[in-house]
């Protein structure tokens, strides 16, 4: 068995239809000879999409194949008992250089009965905001399927949804089956369930630079469509420096926040799960391990104990899950 420490990865550039240049232009990440970069897949499970070791004795293999031999000892016991050799979390960085589609994503339920893999609920952290962006998150009201349809067939869908300015720091949370979009000129982090299934409900009526529109799934989005208005839309969250601040608690992740500007050591023998540190601002070191604004980093379960040095101030996202 490898001896574990904090790992690092290869990002997995995606090049969208609405996607921009703030990857490279703020993130400082390359993107190559794509045109722009949508998203960056910085710590993923998914098939077709699995991340590579970019720090250390175990650079250039897959996390899947580090899950197989290390099992518990990567994940957390309990983490490993639910979810086997899949990795159950996926974070990215999103760009949205224009509107992302309206659109929806399946809980566990339906997405295991049409595509035999998880639910999508997901948590944005909005990195950067142009000033006046905005992004849809819900309805203005209660609706229902019929109404709902009205509204759609009538054109007038965006009538019916939550639009909201956003600035730097702002954190969603969203439940599979919440509408929702990414409005133009915000950039995120997103921590989500291992899972790429996406309803589009309505794109502006797009076309992609061949002249096509991109596929709708109408009729499959209101099987996963919650109708009801959300009770609670930004989530509110402390930022006391050298702390963990809790920002969201959810079956499937929690997420804190931790603004520090002197090392601290983080103890978690009650907990036995990885830990993913996503830094939202400033640099330092996890266990002698660099990390900066922009980078990702994967805490093995069996590391009970760790400093995090900040080099000044490091604001980072700290990602779990709790079972």
């Amino acid at each position: 068995m490898s001896q574990l420490y904090p790992l690092k990865f290869n990002p997995i550039f995606k090049e969208k239809l609405w996607g921009g240049q703030k990857i490279k232009t703020i993130l400082g990440k390359d993107f190559g000879e794509l045109d722009n970069c949508g998203e960056t897949w910085e710590l993923s499970g998914v098939p077709g999409n699995i991340s590579e070791i970019a720090n250390g004795a175990l650079k250039g293999q897959l996390l899947t194949d580090l899950i197989k031999r290390n099992k518990a000892d990567l994940v957390g016991r309990s983490v490993y008992q639910h979810f086997g050799d899949e990795f159950p979390l996926l974070i990215k960085f999103i760009d949205a250089d224009q509107d992302l589609s309206v659109q929806v994503h399946p809980d566990d339920e339906l997405a295991q009965e049409r595509h035999n893999c998880p639910g999508k609920t997901e948590m944005w952290y909005i990195l950067q905001a142009d000033e006046g962006a905005s992004l849809i998150n819900g309805f203005v009201k209660d609706t229902n399927r019929e109404e709902y349809q009205e509204y759609f067939n009538s054109g007038k869908i965006l009538d019916l949804l939550h639009s909201e300015n956003v600035g730097d720091g702002d954190v969603y949370y969203l439940p599979a089956g919440r509408v929702h979009t990414i409005g133009k000129g915000i950039m995120i982090a997103e921590i989500q369930q291992t899972s790429d299934i996406t309803y589009r409900i309505y794109d502006f009526d797009r076309v992609d630079k061949h002249g096509n529109q991109r596929e709708l799934h109408v009729e499959q989005a209101l099987d996963a469509i919650d109708f009801s208005k959300p009770e609670n839309l930004k989530s509110q969250y402390e930022t006391v420096p050298n702390q963990a601040n809790p920002i969201v608690s959810s079956p499937y992740f929690s997420t804190n926040k931790l603004i520090l500007n002197q090392t601290k050591t983080i103890n978690r023998s009650e907990l036995d799960c990885f830990k993913i540190y996503i830094a939202v601002g400033g640099s330092g070191k996890i266990e002698g391990v660099s990390i900066k604004f922009g980078e990702v980093m994967l805490v093995p379960a069996c590391m009970k104990k760790f400093t995090i040095e900040p080099d000044g101030e490091l604001e980072l996202l700290e990602t779990y899950i709790e079972l």
